[in-house]
């Protein structure tokens, strides 16, 4: 069983200053060690970077735009303007299952639409997916973020994508 991972929008923007996430510094933490064990796992790794409009944080080129994790040779970026990256990038599920990937590990941001889209995409295409608990994150809305990450896991569940805690995250098989 080969495994890859997904870090979703895990741009400076979402974790470095005034338009980082509640709670960025935790969850930085959190995507950086997901990273280190894929990587010392020589699991592939898929940076996805978010185009944001003109005059958002995320507008590329600018220094928001730019990954919060350097990338390393070996590794992907794939860049996307709708929540779903499968949606913006068609092949990619191909190269992965090429790769032999059958398992992805989806974090990042933000729960309720890049992370969620792109977690229910993977499992469309045929992949058995996780997003750990804890491992993605978002704003405060209509909700709290903690709250909104935490419907976000129960729904994710329900739609049969495997939520576990992140400590309980293993690559390789």
């Amino acid at each position: 069983m080969g495994h890859g991972l997904l870090l979703m929008d895990v741009q400076r923007n979402m974790l470095e200053g005034e338009t980082a996430v509640p709670d960025a510094s935790r969850l930085r933490g959190v995507l950086k060690g997901l990273l280190d064990a894929a990587r010392e796992a020589g699991a592939a790794v898929v940076h996805v970077k978010n185009d944001g409009g003109p005059g958002d944080p995320d507008e590329p080129g600018t220094p928001g735009w730019e990954l919060a994790f350097a990338r390393r040779s070996g590794e992907f970026v794939v860049r996307k303007d709708v929540p779903n990256a499968f949606q913006s990038n068609p092949a990619l599920a191909d190269v992965l299952h090429a790769m032999g990937v059958d398992t992805l590990v989806v974090a990042g941001m933000q729960s309720e639409l890049c992370v969620q889209a792109t977690a229910v995409g993977a499992r469309e295409r045929g992949f058995a997916v996780l997003v750990p608990a804890g491992a993605h994150g978002t704003f405060d809305g209509e909700e709290p973020a903690a709250a909104i990450a935490e419907r976000v896991d129960l729904e994710l569940a329900a739609a049969g994508i495997e939520v576990p805690e992140v400590g309980e995250v293993r690559f390789g098989g």
